[in-house]
């Protein structure tokens, strides 16, 4: 994830310390992003049952049971191994999580055993009784997923008054003292909404909002030209950093990132030189002490059947399953040929990003998007919407323009 805030206005949030404070000193080039002491954020599918069916739904859920999902038992002993591991964070995800009959005992298991737990979820089973709940056990965040103005949320969801209810889950949260932002996945059929976002913020008094770009998994895969174009998509970005500073020189600080897309790392290392070149300075090191992308390094997903993946897009590849092998052996002790790539990238990655000024904050950006939409592992992620200049010249693109302009 991108801080953007952070990064633009240099106000510090709880997450900063994880994204950019873990440094080991200069790496060979092909261990570029990769060291020992990163541990990974771990996304936990919990279960694959929803109550709503959404357009994009990346583990292409329904209403229904599904077989096979890991007991309570396999799942406190997966957050056992996880704890043992280093892992910070437990991600729960779905599916609906809160479909998932034990979530709160698993979180309270997470909590005790020294990990912070973030929930991720469509908010409409969020009741007064059940915000007490998670706040209660210990729950450190709750993302609750808006795709736009009222009628384009209740589309993408499947439901109407689908926009209210996740409205009054997040008032619920903050009737308990419980974080609570908004997540929110960047289409083209939704795009024209994001200034309004923004907007919504400051109504409903949230401060946290996560931007992710598509990723062509599940029903995401499923529905032609969604994702926005690279023009489409720097214009979004622009107005996510003239927003984010607004709202920060409006006294109303906000936690604003973006996911899924690491070529925003770059363009927002163009924009501070352009704009504030001497912070800008500091903040390219900063990301490039996070590394960009991180799948099988610092993330990792574990489905509702116990399957491990690089990343929770990337559900064609499986690791291993942690009912044969626990999690901790597949990423730490003996990690399958993936993963040794992953770490090792650089000499398989595409030409252009081998020549790319910003492969030191990009790390080649999603192998799953390039592989889903092109076939091939090592081909180029269709997202990334730098430049030929940009990507030869670097900050010395946006440099040479701000000189030239003057």
């Amino acid at each position: 994830m991108l801080g953007v805030s952070q990064l633009l206005t240099g106000e510090a949030t709880e997450g900063d310390a994880l994204r950019y404070g873990r440094h080991s000193g200069r790496l060979p080039a092909n261990l570029l992003h990769y060291s020992e002491d990163k541990r990974p954020v771990v996304v936990w599918t919990s279960t694959r049952t929803c109550n709503l069916h959404c357009a994009h739904c990346y583990t292409d859920s329904f209403d229904e049971a599904y077989p096979d999902e890991l007991t309570t038992e396999e799942a406190l002993a997966m957050v056992d191994d996880l704890a043992d591991l280093g892992s910070p964070v437990l991600l729960i995800s779905g599916g609906e999580p809160l479909r998932r009959h034990d979530l709160l005992e698993v979180a309270t298991h997470a909590r005790a055993r020294g990990m912070r737990v973030v929930i991720s979820t469509n908010g409409t089973l969020i009741t007064a009784e059940k915000a007490a709940r998670l706040k209660e056990v210990g729950v450190s965040y709750v993302g609750i997923s808006i795709d736009g103005r009222p009628a384009t949320h209740d589309k993408f969801r499947g439901m109407l008054g689908a926009f209210e209810a996740s409205m009054a889950a997040i008032k619920h949260c903050q009737d308990v003292g419980l974080n609570v932002g908004l997540r929110y996945t960047l289409t083209r059929a939704n795009i024209a909404d994001l200034p309004w976002l923004f907007e919504l913020m400051v109504e409903r008094d949230v401060h946290r909002l996560c931007i992710y770009h598509l990723a062509p998994t599940g029903r995401g895969a499923k529905i032609q030209g969604f994702a926005p174009s690279s023009e489409e998509t720097r214009a979004a970005v622009d107005t996510i950093f003239e927003r984010t500073r607004a709202l920060d020189a409006s006294g109303f600080h906000v936690d604003v990132l973006t996911a899924d897309n690491h070529a925003d790392a770059a363009y927002l290392s163009l924009h501070l030189a352009r704009t504030d070149p001497e912070r800008g300075a500091s903040v390219h090191q900063m990301l490039a002490w996070n590394g960009g992308n991180q799948s099988g390094m610092a993330i990792a997903c574990i489905a509702p059947n116990g399957d491990v993946y690089a990343d929770q897009f990337w559900r064609w590849r499986t690791l291993g399953n942690i009912r044969e092998r626990k999690f901790s052996s597949i990423y730490r002790d003996d990690p399958p040929e993936l993963v040794r790539q992953l770490r090792n990238r650089v000499e398989l990655l595409p030409q252009r990003c081998q020549g790319c000024a910003f492969l030191d904050v990009c790390n080649g950006n999603f192998r799953s998007r390039a592989e889903a939409t092109t076939g091939e592992l090592w081909g180029m992620d269709p997202l990334c919407y730098l430049t030929d200049d940009e990507v030869a010249r670097g900050l010395a693109a946006a440099t040479g323009a701000s000189n030239g302009a003057r």
